[in-house]
């Protein structure tokens, strides 16, 4: 259930926590889940944000799209901003078995064996939260091998992995229901692993993913989304040859195709899950806006959490202020995701591992656009000259 809590004076919708670990909580419908669950209101004032923003020691705009930045920071979070020197980025890691069909580079028992080397620190995603000085939280919603005593993964496993989208429904509904749920608890204020106390939930949440696989229903849904076109956003993910990547785009055609037959695939994110989406990206729909009902800013990673992004969105419109792209995937479905989600990813490093690692790389970014509004002199406070030699300009 969803209770109003006072956050530094703003009233936001927090998502009660799990009754004990490793237990999901089963919500009536997809549909309750979003209902029980409002984005927070906004803290700043985009007009008086800007007007700050403006009277900086800068001539307005010369810092390009970082002052883009920090007047979302101040709208969502206030001005001035806290710090942010507390973040955290999500690793929801399943299984996939639309693998069968030969459409990664890797098998699936990797997506186990990744989550080890989560647990032992080793993994991109570790080295870089480690590197910008945030936490990283990995929940296991569907990885199909035994990670039960990983140290450090958090046991909400629904199933040991989906059905193959290209045959059938990946999931059933109750499976989106309880993965949506883990997602909005665990992002929205739900307890960690183990029962065990943590640290209070930060601002700033990368959301990010670990599951072979993957990037065939992220195609796929994106696709479903978007209505463009199936061939148009599958890439080679993994690094699948010339014969994975046909079979991967004839995969994706099919599926698309079946999720079309009971209408305009648009008109039901739910649906779209269901039929053609993974655990892992359910679970991340719902961390969205778990993030988000507590007033958080949410770091989308690349392609597959973007296609998360774009479910959420459609189930939760108010959502996305609170949006941030960290960066652009060498995958092609990733610009039309991004495009329909109305972002522009903070940098292009021609990234396409997943696990949170654009995220991770956008917190200091994000911490330097926060600490603008809160650190910087304005004209009127450091007695400098306005424009063409003009007294100082008001500051704020």
């Amino acid at each position: 259930m969803v209770a109003a809590v006072e956050v530094g004076g703003l009233h936001v919708f927090r998502v009660s926590s799990c009754p004990e670990p490793g237990v999901n909580t089963f919500i009536s419908s997809p549909q309750s889940v979003i209902a029980r669950t409002a984005v927070a209101t906004p803290r700043g004032d985009p007009a008086a944000v800007r007007a700050h923003l403006d009277a900086l020691t800068k001539p307005p705009g010369s810092l390009g799209r970082l002052e883009a930045l920090a007047l979302q920071v101040g709208v969502v979070l206030g001005d001035p901003p806290p710090p942010l020197d507390d973040a955290v980025v999500f690793v929801f890691a399943a299984d996939h078995g639309v693998v069968a069909q030969g459409v990664s580079a890797y098998p699936a028992e990797v997506t186990a064996q990744m989550c080890a080397n989560f647990s032992g620190g080793g993994a991109a995603i570790n080295v870089l939260a480690r590197a910008c000085g945030a936490r990283v939280r990995v929940v296991d919603v569907g990885v199909a091998g035994d990670v039960g005593g990983l140290v450090g993964i958090e046991h909400r496993k629904i199933r040991a992995g989906t059905d193959d989208l290209s045959a059938g429904p990946a999931m059933t509904a109750r499976e989106v229901e309880e993965a949506l749920a883990v997602g909005v608890e665990a992002a929205g204020g739900g307890g960690g692993s183990g029962g065990t106390a943590r640290p209070a939930d930060p601002l700033l949440v990368g959301v990010g993913e670990m599951g072979i696989g993957n990037t065939t229903a992220a195609a796929t849904v994106t696709a479903c989304l978007t209505g463009t076109a199936a061939r148009e956003v599958v890439g080679r993910g993994t690094g699948v040859d010339e014969a994975g990547l046909a079979r991967k785009r004839d995969v994706v055609e099919r599926a698309v195709a079946r999720a079309a037959r009971g209408g305009d695939p648009r008109d039901d994110a739910v649906a779209v899950l269901r039929q053609v989406g993974g655990l892992e990206i359910a679970a991340m729909s719902g961390a969205m806006i778990g993030a988000a009902a507590r007033g958080a800013l949410v770091l989308v990673d690349g392609f597959i959490s973007s296609a998360a992004a774009l479910a959420a969105c459609r189930l939760c419109p108010g959502l996305s202020p609170y949006l941030i792209a960290s960066h652009r995937s060498t995958e092609p479905g990733h610009a039309a995701a991004l495009d329909a989600l109305g972002l522009v990813p903070l940098f292009d490093l021609e990234m396409r591992l997943g696990e949170g690692t654009g995220c991770a790389l956008a917190i200091p970014i994000v911490r330097a656009a926060g600490a603008l509004l809160r650190e910087m002199a304005t004209f009127e406070s450091a007695g400098i000259s306005g424009p063409s030699g003009g007294p100082p300009r008001a500051g704020s």
